[in-house]
This record gives structure tokens, C-alpha cells and sequence, in this order.
């Protein structure tokens, strides 16, 4: 990580980051990529010796790159999802970074946290949670800082950290069920269009069209769908893992905080008057 760049700021930006990523690479490796199909194309085409000029069977057939044929296939629909495609690698890496065990619940802390309130050294304490960066170190800074007002104040600002989080990661664990969704529908958008393209070139052609000038709108409507369903048949899965272990991790670390501020239960609540002795 660079120097000076804390994690939580970096989860704060992501959206923006996320978007100049995937401007970034868009930029980079597009044109790279139909360069080298362009140069393979020409390079197929030049390859065959050129046959007699009688001879109409031996004719050499234009090949034409796997990726100068996917990218004419794909417009623009598969251009779309090949975006999508970068987004959602980018949020699942944030997500994995995010949902590690040790920025929950970690027992490192957790082992400090319990000798300070063992020795009695509550600023201590305080102190060593304030600096940890881990969701249970900012619960329990919440919970201490409000314990001057009282146990309950305490555990309702723990409470209120548990809500951001939460409302947070299910935002970002929202972006991979919206590409999962998406993904489809655009392969289905592709292949509608390939299908207008078919039906089209039937429609003005004054004989029967031959396979080949169908070929290109059908290809179009194959393509877009399995492009659709490769990005989200992971992104559905993604979604469904991460979010589980997103309840597991928020689950545990909620029970320890509570077990650690049940120490301070007794915080701000007074005694019951002692009942004065009958009179005779």
C-alpha cells in the first residue's frame, strides 16, 4: 500500500477508483487488441499462393483472426459486457480484501484488548482501540467513547457502526448482483440484434440467401448470450460467497464486541435504594 493511503480511504473512493480503472484498461488493451487481430487477419489472407486464373475452385478463402471475428460479432453488446466484465473483478478483489478474518475479528487485538481491561487500564484500552483499523477495534471505540452516558448509549453507538458497515458492504456486494443482472439481459440485447440482421438480409435478398450471408447476424446472437452468461454465472456465485461470509465475519465480530463491553454493563446504572426497616 502506498505511504500515507490508509485502507478505509481507499474504500471510501472506490467507486471513483473502479471507474478509472476500468477507463485505464479500456484504453490500453482495446486497441492493442484489435491491432493484433487486424495484423492476423492480413496475415491469413496474404498466406495462400495465388491460384490460376481459370481455375474458380481453387480459389484460396479469405480466413479472417478469432479476434477480428469476435469483435465484429460482439458489437456493441459484447463491448459493454467485456466493460463489465473489468467491474466486477475489481469489486470481488475489494471485497477479498476486505473480508479477511483479521479486518473483523482480530485475535491479535482482541488478546491486548483483554489484558488492558484485566489490568484495569480502561484508557489503555481506548487508546489500543482507537488505533486498530479492524471493524471490532472502531466497534468498541464507538462503545467507550459514548460510555460516559451510560451502558445503553454505549452499546447503541456500537450499534450504529454495525449499521454503517454493514449498509457499506451491502452496497458494494449490490454492484455484483446489478452485473449479474445485467450481463444477461445484454447478451439477450445482442442476440436480438443478430436476429434482426438474419431476418433483414432475408427480407432484401431477391433470391434465396445463401448460409454464409446469415452467418454474420447469427454468430452475433451466439456470441453476446455466452458472453452474458460467462459474466454472470461467476458474478451470481461471487455475490452469494462473499455475502455469506460477510454475515459470518459481522456475526462473530458483534458477539465478542458485546461480550467485551459486558464488562461495563454496570455502567451508569444506580443502586436501588435499601428499603428502611419496618417501624413498630
Amino acid at each position: 500500500m502506498m505511504p500515507g493511503v490508509s485502507s478505509r480511504s481507499i474504500q471510501a473512493n472506490w467507486p471513483g477508483l473502479a471507474a478509472g480503472l476500468l477507463l485505464l484498461v479500456s484504453i490500453l488493451l482495446w486497441p492493442a487488441g484489435t491491432a493484433i487481430a487486424y495484423q492476423e487477419g492480413d496475415g491469413a489472407a496474404e498466406a495462400p499462393a495465388a491460384a490460376p486464373a481459370g481455375d474458380a475452385s481453387a480459389a484460396p478463402i479469405e480466413e479472417e483472426s478469432f479476434l477480428l471475428w469476435l469483435h465484429k460479432a460482439s458489437w456493441p453488446a459484447g463491448h459493454v459486457i467485456l466493460l463489465l466484465s473489468f467491474w466486477l473483478v475489481y469489486v470481488v478483489v475489494m471485497l477479498l480484501l476486505q473480508l479477511r478474518r483479521d479486518g473483523y475479528v482480530p485475535q491479535d487485538f482482541i488478546t491486548l484488548f483483554e489484558q488492558k481491561l484485566t489490568a484495569k487500564d480502561f484508557q489503555g484500552a481506548y487508546e489500543l482501540a482507537k488505533s486498530d483499523d479492524s471493524y471490532l477495534a472502531r466497534q468498541l471505540t464507538a462503545g467507550l467513547a459514548r460510555l460516559n452516558k451510560g451502558y445503553d448509549e454505549a452499546v447503541e453507538g456500537m450499534q450504529e457502526v454495525s449499521d454503517v458497515e454493514t449498509m457499506e458492504t451491502e452496497h458494494r456486494l449490490g454492484y455484483i448482483a446489478l452485473i449479474a443482472s445485467i450481463a444477461p439481459m445484454l447478451g439477450l440485447l445482442g442476440t436480438v440484434q443478430g436476429m434482426v440482421m438474419s431476418f433483414d438480409e432475408i427480407a432484401q435478398s431477391n433470391t434465396q440467401p445463401k448460409p454464409k450471408d446469415l452467418a454474420g447476424g447469427i454468430s452475433l446472437a451466439l456470441v453476446t448470450t455466452m458472453e452474458g452468461l460467462i459474466i454472470a454465472i461467476p458474478a451470481m456465485a461471487a455475490y452469494n460467497l462473499l455475502r455469506n461470509r460477510f454475515a459470518k465475519l459481522i456475526f462473530e465480530a458483534n458477539n465478542v464486541a458485546a461480550g467485551l463491553m459486558s464488562r461495563f454493563s454496570t455502567v451508569g446504572k444506580t443502586k436501588p435504594a435499601t428499603p428502611a426497616p419496618p417501624t413498630a
